[in-house]
């Protein structure tokens, strides 16, 4: 049975607590997760292939739990797999990743868990390259990335925090928020809306309620959320309302969805300072929503910019 009492720690071959945690020291880590970290790592969630924001991440460190921050795997086993899902051959130590029998879907799979808070990660497949064979299938919102040496420490790490911006169309909002210091993933995708996993099509037509909205994972130790929010109120056109140039209708709207009382204050605060400001000679238009669940564009709308060379109406606020 879960413990708290430091007689009963147990530390892995790697000397990091691997004690399971209780649902009272939990309760302040869920806390602070988004809703959809929450429904993968809480509710068994899957994100959609080729969405994840560490899909594609090449940089050298560790992948630890975005519940308990144990780490869970290495960069250095990482390998594309062509799943669409973060893949690697072997965990960081064996003892920091639980296995049980998923029976779900009408198939039987490996599913993983974190050994210590027991947060939802995937599923492990036996068709991985040497030296184990395996392929750890990751979701991307179970994890937080680190930069430094993957056998540091995990009190010595700095986590990732996540923030969300609706402002205008999402293509040119993701492009210049990747080129930030300190910003480690942008994604495109649809946000605060009624329609479970809405389709480009569906948002477009305006009855969905989401707006085009842009995820934003970043390292606050290298960037702070007010900057971000300075880039974001420097990208776009925060009077317009339920537009963006010529871009036209709900899902083009202005807004900021935090992830906790600290942002939404922050943003507020920094909304009434503009406003004071007199930059601007119409009200700022920007809504100020709790984050809800976000879901990631199709793969095309990704990198939109990047991949087209397509010009966009957001100004670069670097």
């Amino acid at each position: 049975m879960p413990t708290d009492k430091p007689t009963d720690r147990v530390r892995s071959a790697s000397g990091h607590d691997i004690t399971p945690l209780s649902d009272a020291a939990k309760a302040p880590l869920l806390a602070k997760l988004t809703p959809e970290q929450i429904r993968i790592t809480q509710k068994d969630g899957t994100e959609r292939a080729f969405c994840g924001t560490l899909l594609d991440n090449k940089k050298a460190g560790a992948y630890h739990c975005v519940v308990c921050d144990l780490p869970l795997f290495s960069s250095d086993d990482k390998f594309d797999s062509g799943s669409g899902w973060p893949s690697f051959n072997r965990t960081f130590d064996p003892a920091h990743v639980a296995r049980t029998t998923d029976e779900s879907h009408g198939m039987i799979r490996t599913e993983i868990s974190c050994a210590r808070c027991d947060a939802h990660l995937g599923h492990v497949f036996p068709d991985g390259p040497p030296p184990t064979g395996e392929r750890h299938c990751l979701n991307s919102e179970a994890l937080v990335f680190h930069d430094r040496p993957s056998d540091a420490p995990a009190d010595s790490q700095t986590a990732t925090e996540t923030a969300y911006f609706a402002g205008g169309c999402f293509w040119g909002i993701e492009h210049y928020f990747q080129q930030g210091p300190g910003v480690i993933d942008a994604q495109s995708g649809y946000m605060n809306g009624d329609v479970l996993d809405p389709t480009y099509k569906q948002v477009c037509f305006g009855d969905t309620g989401h707006a085009e909205a842009v995820k934003v994972v970043f390292d606050p130790t290298k960037i702070s959320y007010e900057r971000l929010l300075q880039a974001f109120f420097d990208m776009h056109d925060p009077t317009q309302v339920d537009r963006q140039g010529p871009d036209v209708g709900t899902q083009y709207r202005s807004g900021i969805y935090t992830v906790n009382e600290a942002q939404a204050k922050a943003a507020q605060a920094f909304i009434d300072k503009l406003s004071a400001s007199g930059r601007w000679h119409r009200p700022i238009a920007t809504e100020v929503e709790s984050a809800e669940t976000f879901y990631p564009a199709e793969g095309y709308h990704q990198d939109y910019i990047e991949k087209t060379g397509r010009a966009c109406h957001v100004a670069n606020p670097w």
